[in-house]
C-alpha cells in the first residue's frame, strides 16, 4: 500500500498537474492495453511497424534535432544494424535475442565512423556527405552478393517471437523504453550542452567544451538506436533487403521529425504514430490507393505551413503556457503559476494596454 500511495501522489504531483503528461501517460497505457481489448493481427501489424519507426524517428531526433546534424543518410545505420543481426543469426546460428544488440552494436561503430569522417563539415556540407553513406553501402552489399543476398537481400531470420501479441508488446516496450531514454538524455545536461553546440557552436568552444567530442557521442547514440530499430525490423519481417539502406527512407525521417517537431523527442514519435498509419490506411482504398501519397504530401505540407515548429509543439502551446517569472509550464487554464504564483496572464494583458495608450 505505501508504494501505491507514492506512486499516486507522483501521478498527481508530476503527471496530472500538465495536460501533455497526462496526454503521454494516456497514450502509453493505450499501448500498453490495446491487444488486450483488440487483437486484430493486421492493426498489430501496422502497430508494431508504427513503434519499429517510432524508435528510428527518435534516433534521428537526437541527432538533427538537438545537436542540429541533420543527417539525409539516418538509413545506413538502420540498414547496418539490420543487415549485421541478420547475418550473423542467419550464417552463425546466433539467437535473434542476442544478434539485435550486435546490430546495435555495429550500426554505432558505423554513427562513430561516420561522425568522425563528417563532422569537420558544417550544414548542407554535412547532410550531402550523410547522404552518401547509404549509397556506398548498397554498393558494397551490390558487389558481393554471394555474402549479402545482392539485390534480393537475405530472408528466412527467425522471428523474435512467434504470435503477433507477442512481438507487438517487443516493439511496443523497446520504443517505450527507448524513446524515454532519448528523452531523458536530451533533458540532462548532456543535452544542455547539445543544444549550446546548435545554437553557437563557437560560443560552446569557447566556454571549453569539447564539441568534437559532445558530436560523436550523440552520433554513436543516434545511430545505436537506430540499429537497433533496423535488427527488430529485420527479425520481425524475417528479411533485411537494401529497402532498409534506401534513400527514400532517410528523407521519410526527416519529414517524420519536422511534421512532429524538432528537438522534442516526442514530437517525431507523434508523427510516426499519425503518419504511418495514416498512408497505410488510405492504401487501403482502391480509390484512394494511387493517390495516397498525394494525400499524404498535402497533410504535411498544411501542417509545416500552419505549425512551422511541429504538430507536437504547437499542440502543446495550446494547452500549456509557459510562467514568465521561472519559465516552468502550466496548464493553459491556471492564470497563476503553479511553482511561484507569478500571473500567467501579465505577457497576455501588457501588450494589450500598450495598444491601448498608443
Amino acid at each position: 500500500m505505501y508504494w501505491l500511495r507514492r506512486a499516486w501522489a507522483e501521478l498527481r504531483s508530476e503527471v496530472f498537474i500538465l495536460p501533455s503528461r497526462t496526454v503521454v501517460l494516456v497514450w502509453v497505457l493505450a499501448l500498453l492495453a490495446l491487444p488486450l481489448a483488440y487483437g486484430d493481427a493486421y492493426v498489430l501489424r501496422i502497430l508494431t511497424m508504427t513503434c519499429i519507426f517510432a524508435i528510428f524517428a527518435a534516433s534521428w531526433d537526437l541527432l538533427a534535432g538537438y545537436t542540429g546534424q541533420v543527417n539525409f543518410g539516418h538509413a545506413l545505420f538502420f540498414g547496418a544494424g539490420a543487415y549485421a543481426s541478420g547475418l550473423v543469426s542467419l550464417k552463425l546460428g546466433v539467437s535473434p535475442w542476442a544478434t539485435i544488440w550486435l546490430g546495435a552494436a555495429v550500426a554505432m561503430l558505423f554513427g562513430f565512423g561516420a561522425g568522425y569522417l563528417c563532422l569537420r563539415l558544417r550544414g548542407s556540407y554535412l547532410s550531402l556527405a550523410t547522404l552518401a553513406f547509404p549509397l556506398i553501402a548498397l554498393g558494397l552489399l551490390f558487389a558481393f552478393p554471394e555474402f549479402s543476398g545482392g539485390e534480393l537481400g537475405i530472408s528466412g531470420l527467425r522471428r523474435l517471437a512467434v504470435s503477433p501479441t507477442a512481438n507487438y508488446y517487443l516493439a511496443a516496450i523497446s520504443m517505450l523504453l527507448i524513446v524515454f531514454g532519448l528523452w531523458a538524455i536530451g533533458d540532462s545536461k548532456f543535452g544542455i550542452v547539445l543544444h549550446a553546440i546548435r545554437d553557437d557552436e563557437i560560443a560552446a568552444r569557447a566556454s571549453g567544451i569539447n564539441t568534437l567530442r559532445y558530436k560523436l557521442a550523440v552520433f554513436s547514440l543516434s545511430a545505436a538506436a537506430a540499429g537497433y530499430a533496423g535488427a527488430l525490423f529485420a527479425h520481425y519481417l524475417r528479411v533485411a533487403g537494401p529497402s532498409a539502406l534506401e534513400v527514400a527512407l532517410s528523407f521519410q525521417v526527416v519529414i517524420w521529425g519536422i511534421f512532429g517537431g524538432l528537438a522534442t523527442i516526442y514530437g517525431p514519435v507523434a508523427g510516426v504514430f499519425i503518419l504511418y498509419p495514416l498512408t497505410e490506411w488510405l492504401g487501403s482504398f482502391k480509390t484512394v490507393g494511387e493517390l495516397r501519397l498525394l494525400l499524404f504530401a498535402v497533410i504535411v505540407l498544411l501542417v509545416l505551413l500552419f505549425m512551422p515548429r511541429g504538430l507536437a509543439a504547437w499542440t502543446r502551446e495550446k494547452i500549456e503556457t509557459q510562467c514568465p517569472r521561472c519559465k516552468q509550464r502550466n496548464a493553459a487554464w491556471k492564470s497563476l503559476c503553479r511553482l511561484c504564483g507569478a500571473s500567467l496572464q501579465s505577457e497576455v494583458t501588457r501588450p494589450q494596454r500598450l495598444v491601448r495608450h498608443q
